[in-house]
């Protein structure tokens, strides 16, 4: 068994193991490390376009515009210290990362300095999208900064570039968390200064760790053979710093998971429990509070509830939706005792009021199309008989009144309702069975009612 086991992998090894095989695909480790080795030097011409894309990525998050800040992240030359400092781990190439660290700390301090200074002066400082989205980093980001790292040394060490390197300065996003940790800076604010830092160095660590092994992976060739237990203590510095550099991102990654379920929930607990009769549903808030408790707050339009009751029926139903230990607040905006005032209508608020407002508009004109329909329905029964009484005359004479008219009946056996067409007609004489019946199929053509039926009156 064993040995069956042994000869399907090495025909797996055989059939897959080419669409892997990196020869032929490689340029030299030489000219490899000449292309990262330019990279990694920040004079002259690459610390001016650096703090020509900080200017732009400022720009493009001051006005929260994605594609400014996707054209300053093509143009900064950040990456190039991250991977040569990779690269210096891998090939333990120990002058190469000191002047790797050298030049991206370099780096790192041009671009704040120039970001701070621009939201200095900034008449606009108000934060955005872009700006927030780069203030709580997770374990995804870890996962960019990862293979996006492993791309762009792959990338370097390839014939078939493409356009990996621009993609990989898009996805692995080093310059708007900069520009974000100057912003902090400049307006004082540390939560958007140590967030926005976190990303950054997240990105740093996880690009030169990727770079570090696709070097392993193509087997590039080691320069300093001399202290081996120095290079094993760089390595092990790296591995544990990229451990330690992980468990924040972990804990935030699991908050928030916490907190889109928390939120889940409670649109669900909304959606299924305030359906009331006169009253909708105006705005929503969920509050995720992690130790210091969840608030739910549900703002009401409409036919006020009674207040205590309401809370009391709906807060013994949270624990069915996983909402145990949330407070609920209701606010009404009929009440004058509750604290529903004008100013604190939110664009949101304004824009779900707008869309009941809609919705009731709808019912309502759906229920008034209805009413018309059934309206004109019944015109036109009234009014039938008199239209067909010429013709009725001349083609059956014994015909002295009738009437259409449309009934409800409910089933005597399940209840059910359903709608009858019934023709009320006054015969002058008996009619004979074939007249009868021709008579039947001429109104239920003519009335266009399929289903009609004649009933005989005196």
């Amino acid at each position: 068994m064993l040995q069956d086991f042994h000869d399907k992998l090495n025909l797996l090894r055989k059939r897959f193991g080419g669409f892997f095989d990196l020869s032929g695909f490689l340029i030299p480790q030489a000219e490899a490390e000449a292309s990262i080795r330019e990279g990694v030097s920040f004079r002259g011409i690459n610390i001016l376009i650096l703090i020509v894309a900080i200017f732009i990525a400022s720009l493009g998050l001051n006005v929260n515009s994605t594609a400014v800040i996707i054209g300053a992240m093509l143009i900064s030359p950040l990456m190039g210290p991250i991977i040569g400092i990779g690269l210096a781990v891998g090939i333990h190439d120990f002058e190469l990362m000191k002047r790797s660290f050298r030049n991206l700390f370099m780096a790192t301090l041009f671009s704040v300095a120039t970001s701070c200074l621009y939201f200095l002066v900034s008449p606009v400082n108000a934060h955005h999208s872009e700006l927030l989205a780069r203030t709580s980093p997770t374990i995804y980001d870890v996962f960019i900064g990862f293979f996006g790292g492993a791309a762009g040394i792959l990338a370097i060490g390839s014939r078939l570039k493409g356009n990996v390197i621009p993609g990989v300065a898009i996805a692995t996003a080093l310059m708007p968390p900069l520009c974000t940790v100057g912003y902090g800076l400049a307006t004082w604010q540390m939560n958007y200064f140590f967030g926005a830092f976190y990303l950054f160095f997240i990105n740093s660590v996880f690009i030169a760790c990727a770079t570090t092994l696709g070097v392993k992976l193509m087997k590039y060739h080691v320069k300093d053979f001399s202290n081996p237990q120095r290079a094993t203590r760089v390595r092990r510095t790296v591995y544990a710093l990229a451990i330690l550099t992980m468990i924040p991102a972990c804990w935030l990654t699991y908050r928030m998971y916490r907190q889109s379920t928390f939120e889940a929930n409670c649109d669900r607990f909304v959606a299924q429990q305030f359906d009331f009769t006169g009253t909708q549903v105006l705005h929503s808030q969920a509050q995720f509070g992690g130790s210091k408790g969840n608030t739910l707050t549900v703002s009401l339009v409409g036919r006020v509830l009674p207040q205590d009751s309401l809370l009391l029926a709906l807060t013994d139903k949270l624990p069915d939706y996983h909402l145990g230990g949330t407070r609920l607040k209701i606010v009404q905006g009929d009440d004058p005792g509750a604290t529903f005032n004008a100013t604190e209508v939110t664009s949101t608020m304004l824009r779900d009021m707008y869309q009941v407002t809609q919705d009731r508009i709808s019912r309502q004109a759906a229920t008034i199309d209805s009413l018309r329909a059934v309206g004109a329905e019944m015109a036109r029964n009234d009014t039938m008989g008199a239209t067909i009484a010429p013709e009725l005359r001349v083609l059956f004479p014994d015909v002295q009144d009738i009437a259409i008219t449309r009934a409800i009946a409910g089933s005597t056996s399940t209840g059910r309702l359903d709608t009858m067409d019934i023709a009320l007609v006054n015969f002058e004489r008996p009619m004979g069975t074939a007249t009868e019946r021709k008579f039947r199929d001429y109104l239920r053509a003519r009335l266009s009612k399929p289903g009609l039926i004649i009933v005989p009156v005196k």
